[in-house]
Formats: C-alpha cells, structure tokens, sequence
C-alpha cells in the first residue's frame, strides 16, 4: 500500500482531513506501506505520526511536516537514520525499535529531541552509541536489545559504562536515573 492510499483510507475511517489533523496513525497497515512517499508532505499540521509496523525501509520525504514532534517508525525494516534533517528542528520523540539499525549516522540533527527508543536494533559499537552524546535535549534512552547493550548487561555493567557517556539522561531502558549529588563542602555533618 502507498501512503497516498492509506492517508486515503484513513481520511475515510476518522472523517478528517490530513492536511489539519494533529495525529494520524498508519501503523500496521495491510498490505503494509513499504515506502515514506511525497504523499507525507500534505501533513503540515500533524504533530505526531505513526508509520509503525510496516515494511518501510528508508526514512524520507518528512520535508512538510514542519510541526512533527513524535515520529514512530518501531517494527519497520529501516536500517540507518539519514532522512531525519528536515525534522531536526521540530522532533522531541522518535519510536524506532525492532528496525535493523546499526549505525546512528545522522542523528546529530535531531537538536531537539528528547526521547529515543530505539530497543531491538543492531548496534555493536561504543562509537555508534556516542553518537548519543550529540543530542542536547536526549533525557529518556530506551537501548536494550541491542549487541552493545546485552554484552555490557552480560557483564553487570551496562548502566554505568552506558551513563558515563550520557550523563544527561533521566532515564535508561526504562529505568529512572538518579544520580547522587555531590557534597558541596558546606560545613554542615
């Protein structure tokens, strides 16, 4: 199925027009959507998407969504993150777990986002993971499932070597992050 054909459908089913509507939802679709097609740019007013639970392979086209701040992309079959720059600005969540992505190349654009779940994907490496460190906003990481992610849980050490590099995070893998605050030598015992 095209994007055109279910913006079509899904104008149909909520009687609403997708040029105004905030949120739509075109996640587990049948036959399922295997392309972010130009259809996308009609959706100047949508603020959270849902493309979730398709066969789409490559983030693209997101050019007219000048308003997207959620984009859920989770159980697709995208394999790296080149096509987010045109929502760099605007983003604050992206839902891409279940993909089969390895390399974080492109995330840096993302100068707004907040949240990133990106469980059950492929990434092995320390230095794809500090791609992380780019995001000025990131405060909730959910990684598990990944390569790296199981070695260093294997290991117990996950959390720490995970948090030494992003230590702005308040939440990792679902886990609320407090941190201890360092005594300021006031004098008082």
């Amino acid at each position: 199925m095209t994007v055109k054909e279910a913006l079509a459908k899904w104008e149909e089913k909520t009687g609403e027009s997708v040029s105004e509507a905030k949120e739509i939802k075109l996640y587990d679709q049948s036959p399922p959507i295997e392309k972010m097609d130009t259809s996308l740019s009609v959706l100047t007013n949508c603020e959270k998407l849902s493309l979730s639970t398709n066969c789409i392979e490559k983030i693209n086209n997101l050019n007219g969504l000048k308003n997207l701040r959620i984009l859920s992309l989770g159980r697709n079959n995208i394999k790296d993150l080149g096509g987010l720059e045109a929502v760099g600005d605007t983003l604050e969540q992206l839902w891409i777990s279940y993909n089969l992505i390895e390399k974080l190349k492109g995330i840096q654009c993302m100068t707004n986002l907040k949240v990133l779940y990106m469980s059950n994907n492929l990434v092995k490496e320390w230095n794809e993971f500090m791609r992380l460190a780019e995001l000025p906003c990131l405060l909730d990481l959910v990684f598990f499932g990944n390569p790296l992610q199981e070695k260093y849980s294997a290991e117990g050490t996950w959390m720490d070597e995970a948090l030494k590099r992003l230590p702005q995070l308040k939440n990792l893998d679902g886990t609320s992050v407090i941190k201890q605050e360092e005594d300021e030598g006031d004098g008082d015992i």
